[in-house]
């Protein structure tokens, strides 16, 4: 059933949300997002959407799925039940048609019988479904457009101005087509249109492009809207591009404006133009017949340039005085960002709205995350952006945009400590561009001040506090909150001793943090069989204290387990439910820790892992392994003990999110992947241009270590694998280590990241820094 509260102010904008339906084509081959999700086989999401308390959803009934041989041979099943159940749950489905797509595979956007086909759809799911009201019969035309008939990516890959052009006069009559035939059958059919909305900014030499770009960007709606006549500044261009007059005209015989103009705005969405492109990235390099440039989104050069969500929507409300929604509101990245964007939004059409703007709605998008944005979907490469729910789980696992959604749709606002501090697209502490020139675009100055509203209160942040100063774990937790814009205190064991509920209780009525992270701790495996009790007062005793002080306070805490608390006998790897069975005295130690902080606090988040190496630490293991090879030594490594590699970058990344998504309990998080010592040594050896014939493998026993290790402590999770693969992570290791570079026998050039303007790394192509790869920031526009 539905949670919608009756404790929501009267008079603010809806809160709709969407699922990521696309479905476009490349070639002879289909990309199909609900697929990729699962959604498509899963009724049952449905509920749990419902219980968001949103009002509305955008929903695809597809055309490519549901009619591709004709509305005749359609197969309803599908939507017949998928609608049903929405209308039972009391969520008002917006229905899409065509999602980034170019129809069945017998037609496509350059096609003159597209509209008049598209229409026969439309018209037999009017007949249909007579009490849907709101329909969206092609999502982002000009997003989709650019894409399949100017830049060559989708089908039918045009990659010119004629081919764009005939797409958009295809797109933009099926839209009127397709909404008269579902008129004729429901008089009272709302039409919301969507389009992918920004603004381009230049230097003074390329101020033209960016106004061209910036009339452009109004295409679709304004030719729906019947205002592209001859005094406009596209009609010479698109005589120029073969569109005819009688074409034109046609649409100013028969507007349809859209009952909702949406506006789906995206942190790449507003563009730079720069002339010198010496200083951006390869792939950003492109021009027109008379100048070369790069064309970046200007959030990876310049902080708080971007033109930002009230700017987009008031642009709209004042060009076309039609209700106006964001239709689209997603970041492909870290969970307090995608928050922190997501807030922005809010304040936005809450602002707006205030101040006499019909603005309807927004839209939280990608509920279910999206697959491969970050190339388009050009390629299947398995790329995943989480959103309301993260996919990378048995079941939908509600993030933290999850609890934010409801609270907005039912109560009208949110709170969190990480909302007082602003996005990584705001931030001070963004290096500044390496070049210096006055921009244009529709407003001489790009510079937009952030203003901190209902959802980002002006104060000082709550920080998390990390134990562990002195730790690897520790000190990366801490780089990492630096770079996140997250809040935080790294205490030594002289400001916060763990095993002394004094010290515990002084440093968190010191700092009053909302969480706590645990990485404090006895890491020496044989030692601890001689120093046992020190081992179980900093591994178990330390852990309870914490827990204990943070049930009393309401505080967040996460700890850290180990893969030794399990003992031999498998030879598959072990999930969270399997029982326990340490070997030594550390994985007991672990074990006792885990049973007392879950009966102290059962919402903390005990994490099990293991195996560490990271960029930041000369001495774990794939460092050592690689500093003794770039040497020429012989490496000896362990050649029957099978482990789960975790590369510490990704562990905290991984925690972080897990932790503002307010997960609780046993988590195992590794890099997907199982390998031996040895393979481990060999496997970094090929990939750094080492001789992997070095490594010499050698049998457990062989060490003579103290403490008994299981041959097999390969793990994997039952709740979600939200870390990448080892061959992955090992990858952006051998980029981003900063111990000694020059242990690399080769390596792309350097280049400015696309999104910070940083050290980025030529050899992945993607023009970013490894924060920004990983965070799946930028590189390429995204969509949506």
């Amino acid at each position: 059933m539905s949670t919608k509260s009756s404790g929501r102010p009267e008079g603010l904008p809806e809160i709709w949300g969407g699922i990521e339906g696309t479905v476009n084509r490349v070639g002879d081959r289909y990309f199909d997002q609900m697929a990729r999700s699962g959604h498509w086989r899963r009724i049952e999401d449905l509920e749990l959407i419902a219980a968001l308390g949103i009002q509305a959803i955008r929903y695809p009934v597809l055309w490519e799925h549901i009619a591709p041989n004709g509305p005749h041979r359609a197969d309803w099943t599908w939507p017949d039940a998928r609608l049903a159940r929405l209308r039972q749950l009391g969520v008002r489905p917006i229905v899409g048609l065509v999602h980034h797509g170019s129809g069945p595979r017998h037609t496509s956007l350059v096609d003159p019988a597209f509209p008049f086909e598209l229409a026969q759809y439309a018209r037999a799911v009017a007949e249909r479904y007579p009490w849907v009201e709101d329909y969206t019969p092609i999502n982002e035309p000009l997003t989709t457009g650019r894409f399949s008939g100017l830049y060559g990516h989708w089908y039918p890959h045009g990659k010119d101005y004629p081919t764009f052009a005939r797409t958009m006069m295809v797109q933009c009559r099926a839209v009127v087509e397709a909404m008269r035939a579902i008129r004729q059958v429901n008089p009272a059919a709302r039409l919301i249109q969507t389009e992918d909305m920004g603004r381009t900014y230049s230097t003074p030499h390329l101020a033209y492009q960016a106004e061209f770009e910036n009339h452009r960007r109004w295409l679709s709606l304004d030719l729906l809207c019947g205002r592209i006549d001859r005094q406009h500044p596209l009609w010479p261009y698109l005589l120029r591009w073969g569109v005819s007059e009688k074409e034109l005209g046609w649409f100013l015989d028969n507007p349809m404006p859209p009952d909702v103009v949406g506006m789906n705005y995206y942190i790449t969405s507003d563009r730079l133009l720069d002339e010198r492109m010496e200083h951006y990235p390869q792939w950003s390099h492109g021009g027109n017949d008379r100048d070369a440039y790069a064309d970046v989104h200007i959030s990876a050069v310049w902080k708080d340039a971007i033109a930002g969500h009230r700017d987009i929507l008031s642009r709209a409300w004042e060009r076309y005085r039609l209700p106006v929604a964001f239709t689209e509101v997603h970041l492909g990245c870290t969970r307090e960002d995608q928050l922190r964007w997501l807030a922005e939004a809010w304040e936005a059409v809450c602002s707006l709205r205030a101040e006499g703007a019909d603005v309807r709605a927004l839209t939280v998008w990608s509920l279910l995350g999206a697959y491969d944005w970050n190339t388009l979907v050009t390629a299947e490469r398995g790329f995943y952006e989480p959103g309301v729910f993260d996919m990378r789980a048995p079941a939908p696992r509600p993030t933290a945009l999850a609890h934010m959604t409801h609270a907005l749709a039912t109560r009208g606002d949110f709170e969190h400590p990480l909302l007082d501090s602003p996005g990584w697209w705001r931030r001070k502490e963004r290096p500044e561009p390496n070049f210096a020139a006055s921009l244009h675009g529709d407003n001489p100055s790009p510079h937009i001040g952030w203003v901190p509203g209902r959802c980002m209160q002006a104060r000082t942040p709550r920080p998390l506090l990390i134990s562990g100063a002195t730790g690897t774990l520790g000190r990366a937790f801490a780089r990492l909150c630096m770079q996140r814009g997250i809040a935080f205190q790294l205490l030594p064991r002289q400001e916060l001793d763990i095993a002394s509920p004094e010290s515990v209780e002084r440093a968190l009525e010191h700092y009053q943090p909302w969480a706590v992270i645990n990485a404090a701790g006895y890491v020496r495996v044989d030692d601890a069989e001689t120093d046992v009790e020190r081992c179980f007062r900093e591994n178990a005793l330390g852990p309870e204290v914490l827990a204990s002080a943070c049930a009393e306070r309401g505080t967040r805490l996460v700890t850290f387990s180990s893969d030794l608390v399990f003992g031999d006998g498998r030879r598959s790897p072990f999930v969270e439910s399997h029982p326990v069975q340490p070997l030594n005295h550390y994985g007991r130690s672990k074990v006792e820790a885990e049973r007392r902080v879950l009966e102290r606090l059962p919402s903390a988040l005990v994490v099990r892992t293991g195996a560490f190496f990271g960029p930041w630490d000369e001495y774990n293991f794939v460092t050592l392994a690689l500093s003794a090879l770039a040497r020429g030594e012989p490496f000896a490594a362990v050649e029957d003990v099978v482990v789960s590699p975790t590369y510490v970058p990704d562990l905290v990344h991984a925690c972080l999110d897990l932790l503002i998504d307010e997960a609780s309990g046993v988590w195992h998080l590794t890099n997907t992947g199982e390998v031996t010592w040895a393979e481990l040594a060999r496997q970094v050896a090929r990939s750094a241009g080492l001789d992997a014939r070095r490594v010499e493998g050698r049998p457990l026993e062989s060490f003579g270590w103290a403490a008994a290790r299981p041959r097999y402590s390969a793990l994997a999770s039952e709740r979600g694998q939200v870390m990448p693969t080892l061959g992955n992570a090992l990858e952006r290791y051998l980029v981003e280590d900063e111990i000694k570079p020059t242990r690399r026998a080769s390596g792309g050039g350097r280049v400015a990241c696309a999104v910070c303007g940083g050290d980025s790394d030529a050899s992945h192509g993607d023009g970013r820094c490894g924060l920004h790869r990983e965070r799946g920031d930028g590189g390429v526009a995204a969509g949506g």
